[in-house]
């Protein structure tokens, strides 16, 4: 990995076990020579999985197979294997052939049905998956299998990651306590639209897929759904969540599962954007005062993907000119007169012009943290909206420009 982000937490937080999981990695040299590249996880018997998935119209075999078994039967193990540096994107036939030839071996060296592995990989698109790679380290991995080894696995799935991103809540729900454990990959090729990055999060509760399902998606669309770096969509996105079962906890319709699964999904999510490939800011963009939420959501996206907006905020220029840019291109009904904008605790502009209070000395004073907060007021209606992202820097152009190399 490069330099760590100095937008990092102070490091990988101590996850738990979760009862019905084991993991082990391993280095293939798919690309890396001096890491962990391959993840396996064995979930026992009884396990629902449930996933989204990117929409995107190029996405890799990978997911489409991924797509293909999500409802399969729970009564069986499962399992799923992930790779990094290479996409298995846009490879042709040669995609799937790889991704059965893979869940094939996984399939008879975990003992579990072939539709009930699930595969992601992660790195350069257009490459053949070199999966004999892969396939040579099933039996070691197999023999490795640990309950403790979450750290290892979220190194495991990096790219152009900083640091392996994990996060865990466990929670006492009326019918008795349960765990949930969260890890993630992403760093670039990141904007809303599904998943945008790799997710696996796993539970010992026991919940139906559907609803599960519904759990999932629709907390996805309330964090993963609200994080952008550069604006583009991964051909990989994946984001899959296990639950085991092996409390016995049933947490169908239980507010404080439902409240603990959100908390992992948006720290995970909040750590892929302090990961943004060149990030030195943290930024939250608020929208409120829209006639719609759909119309906030399009002015926080407009705002949070905004190459000015973002290289304005690396520079520490308070330049308020760039909001009302992307606020007047997003699409949105918007009144110019109505308008308000914040920096953090303060007033910008009001009225279709800047505010009399304000300061070119109090603007700059926010830029100069490492967390910035936008707030858009339109005056409108009760529509709102957040989503969160970083600036941009020479570091992006610079990890982009010799990805391949």
């Amino acid at each position: 990995m490069t330099a760590k982000s100095p937008l990092a937490p102070a490091g990988f937080p101590p996850l738990p076990p979760v009862a019905g999981v084991r993991m082990a990695v391993a280095n293939a040299g798919v690309k890396y020579k001096d890491r962990p590249d391959v993840l396996l996880a064995v979930l026992d018997p009884g396990t629902t999985v449930a996933g989204v998935f990117t929409r995107s119209s190029t996405r890799s075999a990978a997911v489409l197979d991924c797509q293909d078994k999500i409802g399969t039967d729970a009564d069986t193990g499962a399992a799923i294997l992930v790779n990094s540096g290479n996409a298995n994107a846009f490879t042709g036939g040669l995609g799937q052939a790889s991704v059965d030839a893979i869940t094939h071996a996984v399939a008879g060296a975990c003992d579990v049905p072939q539709d009930r592995v699930f595969t992601s990989s992660t790195g350069v698109i257009g490459e053949p998956l070199p999966h004999d790679k892969i396939i040579a380290t099933l039996d070691a991995l197999h023999a490795d299998l640990s309950t403790d080894r979450f750290e290892d696995a979220a190194t495991a799935i990096c790219t152009t990651d900083t640091f392996p991103k994990g996060s865990h809540r466990s929670v006492d729900t009326p019918s008795g306590p349960v765990t949930i454990c969260g890890i993630a990959k992403g760093s670039g090729m990141i904007a809303p639209d599904m998943a945008t990055m790799l997710v696996y999060i796993f539970t010992d509760a026991k919940i139906a897929r559907a609803d599960l399902q519904k759990s999932v998606s629709v907390l996805n669309n309330k964090t993963f759904n609200c994080i952008t770096v550069d604006s583009d969509t991964s051909t990989s996105d994946t984001l899959l969540c296990a639950a085991t079962g092996a409390s016995g906890v049933d947490v169908t319709g239980s507010s404080d599962f439902q409240t603990a699964l959100h908390a992992v999904m948006l720290d995970l999510a909040h750590q892929v954007v302090r990961d943004g490939e060149g990030a030195t800011k943290f930024i939250e963009v608020s929208v409120k005062g829209a006639k719609t939420d759909e119309d906030a959501r399009k002015v926080a996206g407009a705002i949070a993907n905004s190459p000015l907006v973002k290289t304005a905020i690396a520079g520490e220029d308070p330049n308020w000119g760039r909001i009302v840019m992307a606020v007047g291109k997003s699409g949105a009904a918007a009144d110019r007169d109505r308008l308000s904008i914040w920096f953090g605790d303060t007033l910008v502009a009001e009225k279709g012009w800047v505010a009399e209070s304000y300061s070119e000395d109090a603007g700059q004073a926010h830029m100069k943290q490492d967390e910035i907060s936008l707030c858009v007021d339109l005056g409108l209606g009760d529509g709102t909206a957040t989503m969160w992202t970083c600036d941009l820097t020479h570091g992006y152009i610079s990890i982009n420009a010799d990805y391949r190399s």
